[in-house]
C-alpha cells in the first residue's frame, strides 16, 4: 500500500503492462474492432461496413496496430484479387475475456435499466 509521500515513477507508470493495455483498449476504435472479432473473424471491407465512421486509414492502422500486439491475426488467402481475413488470436481472445467483468460493471452502472435489464 503506498503512503501518501510515496511518489509513482513516471518511467515504472508508463513501463507497467496494465498501462500499456488500457492505454490500448482505450482508443477510439481499439475496443470496437476487438468485440467485433470476438464474435467471428471479419474481412476487411465486412469490418469497414459494421463501423460507422471510421476511415479506411484508420481501421489499416487499428488492424495493424492490433496485429503488432499479438492480439489479431490476419490471413491472407491467394484469390484474386487477394483477400484478407482477421481474427483474434488466442491472446486477443484471453484479453476479451479478462474485459468482460468490465462490460458487465460497465453496463449494470451506467446503462438505463432497461438497457442493462
Amino acid at each position: 500500500m503506498l503512503d501518501t509521500h510515496t511518489r509513482v515513477p513516471v518511467a515504472e507508470y508508463d513501463g507497467c503492462p496494465v498501462t500499456a493495455v488500457v492505454r490500448r483498449i482505450g482508443d477510439r476504435w481499439t475496443l470496437l474492432v476487438l468485440s467485433l472479432l470476438a464474435r467471428r473473424a471479419y474481412r476487411f471491407n465486412e469490418l469497414h461496413r459494421a463501423i460507422e465512421g471510421i476511415s479506411q486509414r484508420m481501421l489499416t492502422r487499428t488492424l495493424r496496430t492490433l496485429e503488432g500486439d499479438g492480439l489479431v491475426e490476419r490471413t491472407v488467402f491467394p484469390t484474386v484479387p487477394p483477400s484478407v481475413e482477421y481474427a483474434l488470436t488466442p491472446k486477443g481472445a484471453a484479453l476479451m475475456s479478462a474485459l468482460a467483468p468490465l462490460t458487465d460493471f460497465a453496463v449494470r452502472q451506467w446503462c438505463p435499466p432497461e438497457v442493462a435489464g
